[in-house]
């Protein structure tokens, strides 16, 4: 071991500084590092403004308006800075309720992502004026509108009265029950066993006979008739007692 005299000890000094200096530019080059490593950490708060707008957009195409909650993703989940996340809805998931959005990462690593959210939509529909039966073709009179939360109701309710007006009911419904899409089809315009008018057309004829329905059928379906000479014949229903078939 190097001994100093006093006459040395300013060396001593100053060597004891110089030592002291090269130990503390070291200790900035880690912490440096650390910040550089928090820095290449994906921001949650970013991830959660892009489910937000995505949920939005999604909103802006359906009817009523949306009131959108999105929640917090766990502060002890760290995810790779994304060069471009892309959110997205999982197959099969509804567009209102209670429902997880998927944020996706693809470069410079591969990482999903899922935050839970909450779509509450409020917006105008059509209920039931009074109890309506099977089969029964819904007029004017037969719908309420009605303002409510529609995020919890299911698929398919009428927004709009000419959804269902001239429609008929496949299932009886009670007062005060939405309407939907799935629960109406178009009135039978031919009945089974009704006298029907079978109009054959081609190039440069028409032929008009006489039958008898087989079947019921909606304007536009394929209805099924006999012929007055026992022939079986099927052609597209019209409304008028009419089936027409096209050469």
């Amino acid at each position: 071991m190097k001994s100093y005299q006093c006459g040395n000890w300013s060396s001593f000094m100053k060597h004891l500084f110089a030592y002291g200096c090269l130990i503390a530019g070291l200790s900035g080059q880690v912490l440096a590092a650390g910040n550089v490593s928090d820095g290449l950490r994906q921001d949650h708060e970013i991830l959660r403004k892009m489910a937000t707008d995505f949920l939005t957009q999604l909103s802006a195409t359906q009817p009523g308006d949306a009131h959108i909650t999105v929640g917090q993703i766990d502060n002890r989940l760290n995810l790779a800075a994304c060069d471009a996340p892309t959110p997205f809805l999982p197959p099969g998931s509804k567009t209102s309720g209670k429902i997880s959005v998927g944020v996706r990462c693809s470069a410079p690593v591969n990482w999903v992502v899922y935050i839970q959210a909450n779509v509450q939509v409020t917006g105008e529909y059509y209920v039931a004026a009074r109890p309506l039966s099977q089969g029964q073709v819904i007029g004017n009179i037969d719908l309420n509108k009605i303002k409510g939360e529609i995020s919890n109701l299911p698929p398919g309710i009428i927004h709009n009265p000419e959804q269902a007006i001239g429609k008929a009911l496949q299932l009886s419904i009670a007062a005060g029950t939405p309407v939907r899409l799935d629960n109406l089809k178009s009135p039978a315009v031919i009945q089974q066993g009704q006298s029907v008018r079978i109009i054959s057309n081609g190039p440069g004829f028409q032929v008009a006979t006489d039958a008898q329905s087989l079947s019921n059928a909606s304007e536009g379906q394929i209805a099924r008739a006999k012929t007055s000479n026992g022939q079986t014949v099927s052609g597209i229903a019209k409304a008028g007692g009419v089936i027409e078939i096209n050469y």
